[in-house]
């Protein structure tokens, strides 16, 4: 095998893999729930061990003055202090950030 033949069918391979990841993402722009739900709890993690967390699969509108976009909606929970502190959380779907964090 030639070397120009390898590198040609690196390059080939490279071009078909950015064009799928473009074209997936056009398609599927959200981030995956778990994904989100992983990267949110290694936050919380830093706090402290957790106890339990939710998150619906399916994302919603968030609404706020007169923005709206998709949100992933979930829960965590962790005991601090002897106590059992519970979070509801809205993240952003296509990057995961947290938009609103309300203890309950």
């Amino acid at each position: 095998m030639k070397l120009r033949d390898f590198l040609l069918g690196v390059a080939t391979g490279l071009a078909a893999a950015y064009v799928i990841k473009e074209a997936s993402e056009k398609i599927y722009p959200n981030k995956p729930a778990n994904s989100v739900l992983n990267n949110i709890k290694d936050l919380f993690k830093q706090e402290g061990p957790i106890d339990g967390s939710w998150i619906f699969m399916v994302p919603e509108v968030f609404k706020k003055e007169n923005i709206e976009i998709p949100v992933y909606k979930g829960g965590i929970s962790r005991v601090q202090n002897g106590k059992t502190e519970s979070f509801e959380f809205a993240a952003d779907a296509k990057t995961g950030s947290i938009v609103d964090l309300v203890r309950v």
